[in-house]
């Protein structure tokens, strides 16, 4: 008759056959049951909401993107960006270059930074005669990051601002793009919070879309 093992070493026995029936229900079974899930009842929003244009990706519903003219010198490092005026423009973005999703984050400036004031009164400057308005006019959401800095999404006092410049530089009809903006306003979440917004990116796919 063989002798018990010791106590010590059927414990370990006992906690090495619990990890390895966990790890495989907890790490195989039970991702791949959520990932077949979500791939059959959630597709679009699992593969990360992806936007196409012209049949080719064209970036995520989740992530704003810059909508700027090409570089006059597109290896000259110091030369600014330009706003292309054709296109709804999103917010300021602190997150690398603007809207890089490897690197979210916010400006970290609070309201008593020189810097951030100065950054503000610039843009406000910037925004409106880019947008032909009066500099009290132009909303907060226009001077100011969010704070993952890939927001998509801006007010729809901004969005309504932009309509005139947007419809002029494409020869479009003011009603036809303000209605385009009325259609992608987006309510508040679960009705009551926050506030309506806009999303940008999906706002231009249907402004590239129009005839």
């Amino acid at each position: 008759m063989s002798k018990p093992l010791p106590t010590t070493l059927r414990t370990h026995f006992t906690a090495l056959r619990a990890l390895l029936v966990l790890t495989v229900i907890l790490g195989i079974a039970y991702p791949l049951l959520i990932t077949g899930i979500s791939q059959a009842a959630f597709t679009d929003k699992a593969n990360g909401s992806p936007v196409t244009s012209d049949g080719k990706e064209a970036g995520s519903s989740l992530i704003g993107q810059n909508f700027n003219l090409p570089k006059k010198n597109p290896d000259d490092p110091k030369e600014e960006a330009r706003p292309d005026p054709k296109w709804f423009q999103p917010r300021p973005s602190a997150a690398g270059t603007g809207y890089d999703a490897s690197s979210s984050s916010a400006s970290n400036l609070g309201p008593n930074s020189e810097d951030l004031l100065k950054a503000v009164e610039d843009r406000r400057a910037a925004v409106a005669a880019f947008d032909g308005v009066d500099p009290a006019s132009v909303p907060a959401d226009a001077l100011t990051a969010s704070g993952s800095g890939l927001d998509p999404h801006i007010s729809v006092a901004y969005a309504r601002e932009q309509v005139d410049r947007v419809a002029g530089n494409r020869g479009l009809p003011v009603e036809a793009v303000t209605k385009l903006v009325d259609k992608y306003t987006e309510s508040r979440s679960l009705g009551f919070l926050g506030n309506e917004g806009v999303n940008v990116v999906l706002l231009n796919k249907a402004l590239s879309e129009q005839k």
